[in-house]
């Protein structure tokens, strides 16, 4: 039932869409200029700290130019993994004399050293056990962490980006509690000041802590002192359940959405964990609503595309815009999540000529333009 449309490259109707995988597991493509977040981005969050990939020359020719683009060179070395390396069975000293070089010449110590590893280290079973070891040995007054990057990662456990979330904050150290904190976890961005969860905090009288505002690694290390966690980033859960085990931090989540009831609820929720005041949810609604018709005039027929890099549900924002006449006719997307099913069902039963493409085809590269139409992406 996949449709060709040119060079290989195929789509499939939602219609004959299968949950969870519309697209057969294969050869897969990571284009490096789609403009998603990468373990670079997400690792720089933590202030202060120096990142040290270990990789083949390949390999980094993408973190480095991650780095050069946020203009954080600085904060940012490499060890290259040669040959020799691999048949001589050196690697845990590689490691150890290659990062004792960058640190030495560094023009100051940094407070915490984001150490990542690479695929060819666990093929090699290389000892990061030791490693590690003789690093907080030489170096006691840095704080070392394992990142990792490392494709074979992604079809088993948790993925990349769900570690990395969680490693972000495996360097934070039990403190005293305050009561009058709250720590918002695991999102690349901050939480817009005039957001619902903002407000509701703020007028309960909390101070929000999140890591996209910590200019500083002390100021970092003072989400430790929070007793509650936010998320509403999915990839963020891991993050949340292991400081809920170091620190006995209790943790809400608070999912991102596009369904009204679900949005109410969760705000009820929230409210009603930090004693908040009551939330006037028809008012916001309507307001919602009657801007959702407006866009719904303002486009008539213009195509609309979705990309799960942009939301992390796209068939229940497809599912609202369409409920609101808004014409979506793309997702991108190579899997459904379980939150996203419900979405995912109704539009295969109401809109069954959405179509679907893959982000991770390796012919999705030579992809040729598919629409003559005006297209909002």
């Amino acid at each position: 039932m996949l449709k060709q449309i040119q060079n290989n490259t195929y789509t499939i109707k939602i219609k004959d869409a299968t949950f969870p995988s519309p697209f057969k597991s294969g050869l897969e493509y990571s284009a490096p200029a789609r403009g998603t977040w990468n373990i670079v981005h997400t690792g720089m969050l933590i202030p202060e700290a120096h990142q040290i990939f270990v990789c083949a020359a390949s390999c980094l020719r993408g973190v480095v130019l991650t780095a050069a683009e946020m203009k954080a060179e600085n904060r940012f070395s490499t060890i290259e993994i040669k040959e020799n390396n691999v048949i001589n069975g050196d690697m845990e000293q590689l490691i150890i004399d290659g990062v004792d070089a960058i640190i030495t010449r560094l023009p100051q110590k940094p407070p915490a050293v984001l150490l990542y590893t690479s695929c060819i280290h666990h093929f090699l079973v290389c000892d990061m056990n030791y490693v590690f070891s003789e690093l907080k040995s030489k170096y006691p007054d840095i704080d070392f962490t394992d990142c990792y990057m490392n494709p074979i990662m992604r079809k088993s456990g948790l993925t990349p980006d769900q570690i990395m979330r969680k490693q972000l904050y495996s360097l934070l150290k039990e403190q005293e509690k305050d009561d009058n904190t709250i720590n918002i976890i695991g999102n690349d961005l901050k939480t817009d000041e005039t957001s619902e969860l903002i407000r509701i905090i703020k007028i309960a009288g909390y101070l929000v802590r999140d890591i996209t505002q910590c200019k500083t690694y002390n100021e970092y290390q003072e989400m430790a002192k929070s007793k509650l966690n936010i998320v509403y980033y999915p990839q963020a859960l891991p993050a949340a359940e292991e400081l809920k085990n170091r620190f006995n931090q209790d943790y809400l989540y608070l999912p991102v959405c596009f369904d009204f009831i679900k949005i109410k609820d969760s705000i009820d929720k929230l409210t009603k964990k930090i004693n908040g005041t009551e939330f006037n949810h028809e008012i916001q609604i309507k307001k919602c609503k009657e801007k959702l018709n407006k866009i719904s005039s303002l486009l008539k027929d213009t195509e609309i595309a979705i990309d799960y890099t942009a939301v992390s549900k796209p068939f229940e924002l497809a599912k609202l815009l369409t409920d609101f006449n808004i014409k979506v006719t793309k997702i991108y997307t190579d899997a459904i999540s379980s939150e996203d099913k419900p979405s995912f069902e109704c539009l295969k039963s109401n809109y069954p000529d959405i179509e679907i493409f893959p982000t991770v085809r390796a012919n999705m590269c030579v992809i040729p333009k598919i629409s003559d139409n005006k297209v909002l992406a």
